[in-house]
């Protein structure tokens, strides 16, 4: 049992899923929480299931509230980390929410809240993938496509907060409706949604894929990391082709931030890169390659999968944590 003041309890908050991991000092996980984000209820709703979820890590652990420093989140869209204000969140519905003052209510704890992707590439930074490296760009890839940039071995959030929106980068500019609403973005091509849109589609239009097959089998609506794996182990050609295509994309899109921000490595997170390693991320690095603007870039600039897999945003928020308040 951990004693007083020796627990952070970091949490990933997903559109889909969140996750409550409860670390001690040394970085261990003492317990895991999930949890299922539920869809269209009102901020509070949601913000009370978080506080639930975080107790439940807590308990797993054998230790109580009072033992806890700090709860830190990773939350998706822009964030005010001064305010712990979550400015907008689509896949949330949320606008202009107060998760940290409001969470803080709840648990009695100090509680600090940034973008997810921030987080993430944090704890990447921090304890995987990164490590060491003092000039580096997390790309995560799942519901949505973001981005961190760690810059002098520090985060960099920008004048507003917003930096490292990769996602809303134009690679097609009469492309598909991002979930932004825009067209061309990177995220309306290459995230999951926009694979599962794709492999639908041609199924709609007649081509054979195992993936309705696979998806039936499992009891499942969508396609998630574990189907695009299983679809192809069995080769499966629509979804050979979709998965292609979104690497094309993303080899762009990692191309265009090597050339404006010069990293020494670039960490490929996320779900499908979790299943996949290599085999997703080596065709990311040879497109990508194809567009670097010097030479010497392909050469020096290492492109990687990341190493924390699914706990990357919740050990990420336990790094913000440490750093925000100096635990």
């Amino acid at each position: 049992m951990a004693s007083k003041k020796e627990v952070i309890v970091g949490v990933d908050l997903g559109g889909t899923s969140m996750k409550a991991l409860a670390v001690d000092k040394k970085n261990k996980i003492l317990a895991i929480g999930k949890g299922k984000t539920p869809a269209g209820v009102r901020p509070q709703v949601l913000i009370r299931e978080i506080a639930a979820l975080v107790k439940t890590a807590i308990k797993d652990a054998g230790c109580k509230l009072k033992a806890v420093e700090a709860v830190s989140i990773g939350a998706p869209g822009p964030v005010d980390v001064s305010l712990g204000i979550v400015r907008e969140a689509a896949n949330l519905g949320w606008k202009n929410v107060p998760l940290a003052s409001d969470l803080e209510a709840l648990l009695g704890v100090p509680v600090v809240v940034d973008n997810d992707v921030n987080v993430g590439t944090l704890g990447e930074h921090a304890l995987g993938a990164g490590e060491k490296v003092r000039e580096l760009v997390g790309v995560f890839v799942g519901t949505g496509i973001g981005g961190g940039i760690i810059t002098g071995g520090k985060l960099f959030a920008g004048s507003n907060g917003w930096a490292g929106e990769v996602g809303h980068t134009v690679v097609l500019a009469d492309g598909p409706v991002c979930s932004c609403g825009r067209r061309g973005h990177v995220e309306g091509l290459a995230s999951r949604p926009a694979m599962e849109r794709a492999v639908f589609e041609a199924v709609k239009a007649g081509r054979k894929s195992v993936v309705p097959e696979i998806l039936k089998e499992r009891g499942r609506d969508h396609i998630t990391s574990s189907i695009i794996k299983a679809a192809l182990a069995r080769r499966d050609p629509v979804m050979q082709e979709v998965l292609e295509r979104a690497q094309y994309f993303l080899g762009i899109l990692v191309a265009n931030v090597v050339n404006i921000l010069d990293p020494e490595r670039v960490v490929i997170g996320g779900g499908i890169a979790e299943r996949l390693g290599e085999e997703y991320v080596g065709p990311i690095r040879r497109f990508a390659g194809e567009y670097f603007a010097h030479a010497q870039a392909a050469k020096r600039v290492q492109i990687v999968p990341g190493t924390l897999g699914d706990n990357a945003g919740a050990l990420g928020a336990v790094v913000l944590a440490r750093k925000h308040l100096n635990l």
